[in-house]
């Protein structure tokens, strides 16, 4: 559990500039999220109450939780961000809205709110992988 801590307070910063970047574009600036945006907020926000809770208590078992919601999080996000490249692959996917639609370029188009979304899924998958390897490595450490 000694590195568990900070790990968690970090996929606990991570989820939660997420959480405020996506209300700030659809509170904020009044962007529509499309279904996958969507899909993707609904696998987002839990896990900064999960890891949020987590790193409080120093439970590095809840990677156990959190790698599930952070995968699936990025498998959605990725998708996304092939519609993106590909528009013709994309129909609508909501009412009279494409999922393949850049609603706000940052950076010259170079991110978009999927691959923000997808950077944000990566760096927790990977956070919580950490903490899984440190958690077994604790837990069959005779001497901890």
């Amino acid at each position: 559990m000694t590195y568990a801590r900070p790990l968690l307070v970090a996929v606990t910063l991570v989820a939660s500039v997420a959480t405020a970047g996506s209300l700030y574009f659809s509170l904020g600036l009044g962007l529509v999220p499309c279904t996958f945006c969507w899909y993707q907020r609904i696998l987002m926000y839990p896990l900064v109450v999960v890891a949020g809770v987590a790193a409080v208590e120093a439970r590095a078992d809840v990677w156990r939780t959190v790698l599930p919601l952070s995968l699936g999080g990025t498998a959605v996000a990725a998708y996304h961000v092939y519609l993106q490249l590909r528009p013709a692959a994309a129909g609508t996917c909501g009412i009279d809205q494409s999922c393949a639609a850049v609603q706000y370029p940052i950076a010259g188009g170079l991110l978009t709110i999927p691959r923000l979304s997808l950077v944000a899924f990566l760096l927790v998958s990977a956070l919580a992988l950490v903490v899984a390897a440190t958690d077994r490595a604790e837990s069959t450490n005779p001497w901890a």
